[in-house]
């Protein structure tokens, strides 16, 4: 049976902070009856847990964050790192690693501690931005021996890290059997990010990038996702991702593979134009991603090993996702595993000990009081020393990098890496030769030889990719430093596009953009573009950005590689030949005058209605594009997200376009001119003289209430104390069906709706039992200021007319944003119009909405909400 140290898991602490007036109750865990969790660090050393890694060693670094994801006030958080040196489970001793601030990410590799944490001003106290950081500890004393040595700075949007903090910054890193430090990324993006090489990256919205060890190489490798807080690795290189959508429908969470290159459409293209992206594996409703870890080890139970596993904070739950190959992606199947209260981070060392962490109600701004890290490891567990590898011989790091477990393999690359080039090389190419071996083991072999040998070792990763087995790492190592892409030969990658393994020919398509050779190009066009490709058809609320797509993926890949080479010139040549379909897609994203040109002179001399009709799309996608990202905005929370460009901006090509879209007008038919005007509002050109389809605003719907009434009303709830009320409904069940009467007659409805198929107001209640408990919603409902949703604070403007307005934003795009007050009124601000704008600290939802009802109907308000779970 589960072993579970409960004097630290009191269910209402955990929600509602309020443990001292309460007996605590009994945690409830999901039971996985093979394993044995325990107590390992409480709030006294770890409060306000955000991240943690542990050694191979077993030593656990704690990233303690008490400024939390919307505080921003400095000098709270600090690396911990704590030891457990008789291996009973206890902590023996305990140091202060460093001092951080908002810790969001911990790698630890040998004698380096990696930490992607916020960067304050000593003088001002301000946020700066956020780095990636290097500590050493030689001495081997638990404290850092020095300052902290930047990989990357600038990494993301100083103005909203002071304004709002770091709930969208960017997040958890870890580290790839290629040696490569992956880094989510969340949509407030970054600006003039600057590696230790001096590259400059910019990045309008969120993905995941990656970095070199040493602070160079710096690169996109995904982008289009919304908050990835962490990344799973397995030992084949697939990313997989927890982020969510949060446009106040939902808070739903999507699981997905992340794949080099990839395009994930949010926010711009997630709704309108999903025939254009990656979709996500899975929608699987309301939660918020944190930590995630591929887990491989092999002393652990079979069914528990060889899985990502995804930490959900707003679910309390820890989630496996069980993976089956499909084409170049997955499919996957999730099941919930461990609960533990507002998870954030999980790790796992060399002798197979699982450690998680919990926020455990810290709230927004973290606090001094509440978090704990637990162990989990299987029954009989018995400890086994993972050696220390500085001691070890190559050959015998060799040996540990043959291992099954993902640990070891991955600690045995970096210790040889960190061995003379040549011997660590010759290491690491017998393994990789070694066909008895399993596969992981090789893979391991090929990227530790491809680090290692560098330059010269692309003679024999190319001989390699004549092994079927092996093909696609050797690729994908051949094309993974851009620093050596003018010394390999494309051939391998050219014959890759026709191998049956469409692994193999995903790993070619995005290995010939990477080596930037445009002799690749004519193959590339030839990519064949499924049934699939179509965009949702017009009034879908959104596309299938959650369904997978195996066969829309290798064209996706060859239209990101045609981008990456530049290759105008052979789309434009593409129209109206059987590659034609691949070649427009690309020309969407080709704000050039070569391909406008192309583009109108195709137009003009093809005959056929259908190709007219696509190339018509094709032009008028480009008469704007997106303007360039400065930091200086964000699409926030509530994002108006039509696509295919949030502040879209007139360019040099815009005057030819418009000419030429205006001539087809004038020449057009009804019907050719309605398909003009529906591009003129798909494609948001804003070109008066095609009108634009209406828009159909928000309604003012709901019944009008006068909260003021029913607030000052006093019932039961009203005369009593929030723990009385707690105590009362925890004992006694309502009945939903007067709950969902209550829901209208308190008002409720002006501000939330219950179903999909309703046009957003206000946080979104039809899944709210599924990540909340019945705790956490009477707290809400009594306390509204004390955890207001994300994207729904209460915002003061001032406007010009001498005009002002109170409510939450509903939608935001670059040039207006709307807004509902708690009647239900809604109104629209131009932005321009805009003077000031404030956010407040405060709910707008009033305190004492609940206050007329007696226990009863409070706990059947409750029971109702808690019964939501769309």
């Amino acid at each position: 049976m589960l072993k579970v140290t409960v004097s630290f898991l009191s269910a209402l602490t955990v929600l509602l902070g309020l443990g001292h007036f309460f007996e605590a109750p009994k945690p409830k865990f999901v039971n996985p009856p093979e394993l044995t969790i325990t107590q390992f660090a409480g709030p006294d050393l770890t409060p306000s847990p955000a991240c943690l890694a542990v050694a191979a060693t077993g030593e656990v670094f704690v990233g303690v964050d008490m400024i939390g994801s919307l505080g921003k006030d400095p000098g709270k958080g600090r690396i911990m790192k704590l030891i457990d040196s008789d291996n009973d489970g206890k902590i023996d001793k305990h140091t202060e690693f460093a001092m951080v601030d908002n810790p969001r990410g911990i790698i630890a590799s040998g004698d380096k501690v990696y930490v992607l944490h916020t960067t304050f001003s000593k003088e001002t106290g301000k946020a700066t931005g956020m780095a990636p950081v290097v500590f050493e500890d030689k001495n081997n004393d638990g404290v850092a021996d020095g300052p902290e040595q930047p990989l990357i700075q600038n990494f993301s949007n100083t103005k909203y890290l002071q304004e709002r903090g770091t709930d969208h910054a960017t997040n958890g890193i870890r580290m790839g059997i290629d040696g490569w430090i992956y880094v989510g990324v969340g949509d407030f993006g970054f600006y003039n990010a600057v590696d230790r090489s001096g590259k400059k990256l910019t990045m309008l919205g969120g993905g995941i990038v990656r970095v070199r060890p040493d602070g160079t190489g710096m690169e996109v490798y995904t982008h289009g996702t919304r908050n990835v807080y962490d990344v799973a690795i397995d030992p084949f290189m697939n990313i997989f991702t927890r982020e969510n959508t949060n446009d106040g429908g939902g808070w739903n969470i999507r699981f997905s593979h992340s794949i080099q290159t990839g395009e994930y459409g949010y926010p711009l293209l997630f709704q309108h134009f999903t025939d254009e992206i990656i979709p996500a594996l899975v929608d699987v409703g309301g939660g918020s991603g944190t930590g995630s870890l591929y887990f491989d080890e092999p002393n652990w139970p079979a069914k528990y090993t060889k899985v990502p596993m995804m930490a959900d904070w707003g679910r309390s739950m820890l989630y496996i996702h069980r993976v089956t190959p499909d084409g170049p992606t997955f499919t996957q199947k999730d099941e919930e595993f461990i609960k533990l209260p507002q998870i954030t981070d999980l790790d796992v060392d060399g002798s197979g000990r699982l450690y998680l962490s919990a926020w455990d109600g810290a709230g927004y701004n973290g606090s001094p009081s509440k978090g704990y890290v637990v162990r989990v490891v299987p029954n009989n567990w018995k400890y086994t020393a993972f050696p220390e590898l500085a001691k070890l011989s190559e050959k015998e790091l060799g040996d540990l990098l043959k291992s099954p477990s993902a640990v070891a393999r991955l600690n045995a690359s970096q210790e040889l890496l960190r061995r003379p080039a040549k011997s660590a090389a010759a290491v690491a190419l017998k393994i990789t030769l070694d066909k008895s071996l399993p596969l992981e083991s090789r893979v391991a072999g090929v990227y530790t030889y491809a680090q290692a040998a560098g330059e010269s070792g692309i003679p024999v990763l190319t001989t390699l990719t004549q092994e079927a087995t092996m093909r696609e790492f050797a690729l994908r190592a051949l094309a993974d430093r851009k620093e050596f892409a003018s010394k390999v030969a494309i051939a391998p990658f050219l014959a890759g596009l026709n191998d049956v393994n469409p692994r193999v020919h995903a790993a070619a398509i995005i290995g010939l953009g990477r080596l930037g050779n445009a002799a690749a190009i004519p193959a590339l066009l030839k990519t064949k573009v499924p049934a699939s490709f179509v965009a949702p058809a017009k009034g879908v609320a959104e596309g299938p950005h959650a369904t997978p797509n195996s066969p829309i993926i290798l064209p996706h890949l060859a239209v990101r590689a045609l981008l990456a080479l530049n290759a105008t010139d052979a789309c434009v040549a593409a129209i109206g030949t059987p590659n034609s379909t691949p070649g427009l897609w690309a020309l969407r994203y080709m704000h050039n005058t070569k391909a406008v040109n192309g583009l109108i002179a195709a137009y003009k001399r093809t005959t056929n209605p259908k190709l007219k009709k696509e190339i018509l799309t094709t032009v008028s996608r480009l008469f704007r594009e997106e303007a360039p990202y400065d930091a200086s905005w964000w699409w926030g929370t509530r994002p108006d997200a039509p696509g295919p460009y949030y502040k879209a901006d007139l360019w040099a090509g815009s005057p030819t376009i418009e000419a030429f879209l205006k001539d087809v007008w004038n020449k057009s038919n009804a019907s050719g001119k309605e398909y003009i005007t529906y591009l003129n509002t798909r494609h948001r050109m804003a070109i008066a003289a095609f009108g634009a389809e209406e828009e159909k605003p928000l309604a003012n719907d709901g019944p009008k209430v006068d909260l003021e009434k029913i607030k000052n009303r006093k019932g039961q709830v009203g005369k009593s104390s929030i723990e009385d009320v707690m105590l009362a409904i925890g004992k006694l069940q309502g009945d939903p069906t007067k709950g969902r009467a209550l829901f209208s007659q308190q008002g409720c409805i002006n501000c939330h709706t219950l179903d999909k198929s309703e046009k957003p107001k206000g946080p979104f209640m039809g899944q709210i039992g599924s990540i909340m408990t019945r705790e956490q919603i009477a707290e809400s409902i009594l306390k509204p200021s004390a955890s207001i949703s994300q994207g729904f604070a209460t915002n003061v403007i001032t406007a010009k007319g001498n005009k002002s307005y109170m409510g939450f934003v509903t939608s935001e795009s670059a040039e207006r944003l709307v807004m509902r007050d708690i009647t239900g009124a809604v109104f629209t601000v131009n932005k321009s119009d805009i003077l000031s704008r404030k956010e407040m600290e405060t709910s707008i939802m009033p305190v004492g909405l609940a206050n007329a009802l007696s226990y009863e109907e409070m706990a059947s308000l409750v029971t109702f909400l808690s019964q939501q779970k769309k």
